[in-house]
């Protein structure tokens, strides 16, 4: 197999007092989808940032496309494509003009630029908007334009920080389609997303990560079966009853959850349990039965509280 492009072993990362990054181990193999999940305040961003080589370690160690950023940080950046959770683009330019100046500030030369921002337009599809200026452009086109600029330099990887955060349902597959094309073509892809059907969608691997630790690693359905039953049924009762309700559930599924609006149900087999509750006289307002997904998993392991 060949060497990960990225390893970290017993990874830190603090300010001051404050631990961001409290000693986790990873490593992200060449031309897959790797995903690092988390509430707010888990450790992800200091995670990027140290991969990106702009934000040094504090102890342990960090390999990136066989460097050490502490030395090479350079020669990585040249070799990286960044997507910002932010846009951050010239919106008083045209999209031309924001691939142009951003391969001006990798030394390409403007016979290597102008084929390339061709190639950049076609992938995001946004050739008819080449003259366009980016303000007044949708969320979509400026988000698949930001891409567009990461990938300017041919990067071997790409970080993504919240690829898909505020774009539609149509912007938001389109978008996917597109990061999944660079997967095809051999770019590796590191992202962090809120979006549990995001991740399940793109990642190979993933970690989950909450107060500057990893509590789980693997691919998404392996963590659902690691992590979750199969199935989960949700019920829910009359406005005054639903805790009496839930005491007559407890111990009839693997794991009960008991949540302001429902009771969810945890089993591996949810038209079984529902016929034993029917049959023990419980009969709930509503009822979804529905597969296990990464969401489950992901609260189970970070909890429902809010984190600012």
């Amino acid at each position: 197999m060949a060497e990960p492009l990225v390893i970290a072993r017993d990874l830190h990362k603090s300010f001051g007092e404050l631990v961001a990054v409290a000693g986790i181990d990873f490593e992200v193999q060449r031309g897959e989808v790797f995903g690092f999940l988390g509430p707010n305040g888990a450790g992800k961003s200091s995670t990027m940032k140290m991969i990106g080589s702009v934000s040094p370690i504090s102890s342990g160690s960090l390999t990136v496309l066989g460097m050490d950023p502490a030395v090479d940080g350079p020669r990585i950046r040249a070799r990286l494509g960044v997507v910002p959770q932010d846009n951050n683009l010239d919106e008083e330019l045209t999209v031309y003009e924001n691939l142009l100046i951003y391969g001006r500030y990798y030394g390409l030369p403007k016979k290597v630029i102008n084929p390339r921002i061709d190639e950049l337009l076609a992938f995001a599809q946004l050739e008819e908007r080449r003259k366009s200026r980016v303000e007044p452009l949708s969320g979509g086109m400026k988000r698949r334009l930001t891409i567009a600029r990461g990938l300017i330099n041919t990067p071997e990887m790409m970080i993504l920080d919240e690829p898909t955060t505020g774009l539609d349902p149509q912007a938001r597959h389109l978008l996917w389609d597109r990061l999944y094309r660079l997967k095809q073509e051999g770019v590796t892809l590191i992202i962090t997303t809120h979006y549990m059907d995001e991740a399940e969608q793109l990642c190979d691997r993933l970690v989950i990560m909450d107060k500057g630790k990893i509590v789980a690693h693997g691919s998404p359905r392996q963590l659902i079966e690691q992590h979750s039953t199969r199935e989960v049924l949700e019920l829910r009762f009359a406005v005054g009853t639903q805790e009496a309700r839930a005491r007559e559930l407890e111990g009839r599924a693997v794991r009960t959850e008991i949540l302001p609006d429902r009771v969810l149900l945890y089993t591996n087999d949810a038209d079984v349990l529902f016929d034993e509750i029917h049959a023990a006289g419980i009969i709930p307002e509503s009822t979804v039965s529905r597969r296990a997904t990464l969401e489950d998993v992901f609260l189970h392991l970070t909890g429902r509280s809010l984190v600012d």
